[in-house]
């Protein structure tokens, strides 16, 4: 009677471990990398000359309807200043006296949500990029292109949303 030589189980090599170890690695630290900044953008408050406030302005709806959504009150807008809503993606400004201006509030750097408006600038805190609170320009980079306009009207002392 012979029997067959004793042979170990085959284990996988030690290259193939240390390779799998490392894609996981690599997997874990690009997942942590990945951008949020769309996502951490979507808070429900408002920002009036670099202020925080609640958006009790807004009375629903993201887009505008029929009649369109109210946004703010003329009286909430500063002269020289504006506010960001959030919850809408738009910046409303008044430049000069009744005057009003509407932007969308996503930078066109890097899709950040720009956060206060100082100084006649609306501002993106990611990249520093600043725009022009009358056009939407840009003042300062690294953003190149300016924030694209929104249409508004106002109503009274009602701005609403298109």
């Amino acid at each position: 009677m012979t029997s067959a030589p004793h042979q170990p189980a085959s284990k996988p090599a030690r290259r193939a471990v240390i390779a799998a170890a490392g894609a996981t690695g690599l997997a874990v630290a690009l997942t942590a990398c990945g951008s949020d900044d769309d996502s951490s953008s979507a808070s429900s408050n408002s920002t009036a000359a670099g202020t925080e406030q609640g958006d009790s302005a807004s009375s629903g709806g993201t887009s505008g309807g029929a009649g369109g959504t109210e946004v703010a009150k003329t009286s909430d807008i500063p002269e020289g200043g504006g506010m960001v809503f959030a919850d809408q993606k738009m910046v409303v400004t008044q430049p000069t006296a009744g005057e009003f201006k509407a932007f969308s509030s996503t930078c066109t750097h890097q899709g950040c949500a720009v956060k206060s408006i100082k100084d006649g600038v609306i501002n993106c805190p990611c990249h520093n990029s600043n725009f022009s609170i009358t056009d939407g320009s840009v003042k300062s980079g690294p953003a190149t292109k300016p924030l694209p306009a929104m249409e508004i009207t106002v109503d009274g002392d009602s701005i609403k949303m298109a």
